[in-house]
């Protein structure tokens, strides 16, 4: 199983991270996309070092390489998952733009039937926000707001972070035990 996962500007790059360190001990091959803006909200919001979360993925392009074997339909993988999804990112695939890499393996998700899972971190969403979702559930993209539960009595922000990773991953048929599931 090969998946993308995309890291765009919009706060919540710890669930993008915490699904790269899920992966990485795993056997599926993962490419990694971070825009720049994601880049620097690792710098405001994580402890983390940028090699570190490179280094996590099989596979890391530049946000500007169109010729990245991913951006291709012919390149065989399962499916993306843009963890977090900022709103101009959203818009983006919705409309069709294919302004950088994250978008056009997006594209390429939604033209070949393929997963695409976006999860959104923004509040309160306005009636454009919305639509967008809309439209893109309709094309075939799964939108999964991070707003993680709390039945399972989460104490620390790693809990509600590794809700929404194993909820991405039950998305994308990767079986996983990182959170306590409801029963």
């Amino acid at each position: 199983m090969e998946i993308v996962i995309g890291i765009s500007g919009a706060s919540g790059s710890a669930y993008g991270i915490r699904l790269l360190e899920l992966l990485s001990k795993t056997d599926i091959l993962t490419h990694l996309v971070i825009t720049r803006t994601a880049k620097q909200i690792i710098g405001i919001e994580t402890d983390y070092e940028l090699s570190y979360v490179e280094g996590l993925a099989d596979a890391l392009y530049d946000e500007n390489d169109f010729t990245a074997p991913i951006a291709s339909g012919s390149h065989k993988f399962n499916g993306m998952i843009v963890a977090p999804c900022s709103m101009k990112t959203l818009a983006e695939i919705s409309g069709g733009m294919s302004n950088n890499l994250l978008g056009r393996v997006a594209d390429v998700c939604l033209k070949e039937r393929r997963k695409l899972i976006l999860m959104p971190r923004e509040t309160p969403l306005n009636q454009i926000h919305l639509e967008n979702m809309l439209r893109l559930e309709r094309a075939g993209g799964i939108i999964l707001p991070a707003s993680p539960g709390f039945y399972s009595r989460p104490q620390t922000i790693d809990d509600l972070v590794n809700s929404m990773a194993g909820r991405a991953l039950d998305l994308m048929g990767i079986d996983n035990e990182v959170y306590k599931r409801w029963e």
